[in-house]
């Protein structure tokens, strides 16, 4: 079995009693995933986990084919009947045992999901990433590695060197470099524009365009 799937289970763990601690007020602000609340972003991690193949199939029809409006609609459907503390509950259990598309969908890929929404919520916060590094570095990996039809993070970094400033971890690739931390690396791979002004190299205008 991948390694992944047991990094994956460790990391839901974490992140669910971290965001135990952040309040009703927290939860309602915008996170930086575009148009989502922080709670939101927390409802989408469930949908990923345990929403059943019929319910987004019959949600993709609804809106014209998009998995991405559907997915949309999904988490804030999820999020306006559930409160936080239950998602988090849900999400404890739908880690140790997935539902519907969670069992189907790439550990991998579920992984690094995860790893950008917690990133959405903190930075939105005002926090510092809480995601050990270890973890952070195996999603800079599949990003760079892995074709991923939703999060298009290899695409974006073709062609450039990309290097993490605190972290052992280097992409080269024969082109313009880019460096920064690696969750600020993390971020913008996943489409996050918000991150680019903390790296620094010659092809964060590169990146910067691929946005």
């Amino acid at each position: 079995m991948f390694e992944s799937a047991n990094i994956s289970r460790d990391n839901d763990t974490r992140l669910v009693e971290l965001a135990r601690d952040i309040s009703t007020a927290q939860w309602a602000k915008p996170s930086l995933c575009t148009e989502w609340t922080n709670h939101e972003v927390l409802a989408h991690l469930v949908v990923g986990y345990g929403v059943a193949l019929s319910a987004v199939g019959s949600a993709m029809l609804h809106h014209r084919g998009s998995f991405d409006v559907a997915n949309a609609e999904l988490a804030r459907a999820l999020a306006a009947r559930c409160s936080p503390d239950r998602l988090l509950d849900e999400l404890a259990a739908l880690t140790r045992r997935p539902r519907g598309i969670g069992r189907l969908f790439p550990r991998r890929l579920l992984l690094g999901d995860h790893v950008i929404h917690e990133l959405d919520i903190a930075y939105a916060l005002g926090k510092e990433s809480a995601v050990p590094m270890s973890t952070v570095v195996a999603v800079l990996n599949t990003e760079v590695r892995v074709p991923n039809p939703f999060v298009p993070a290899a695409a974006r970094s073709r062609g450039l060197d990309l290097v993490a400033t605190d972290a052992n971890w280097v992409h080269q690739d024969g082109g313009p470099v880019v460096t920064g931390r690696a969750a600020h690396l993390v971020s913008v791979l996943a489409g996050r524009p918000w991150a680019l002004s903390y790296l620094r190299g010659e092809g964060v205008a590169v990146l910067s365009s691929r946005m």
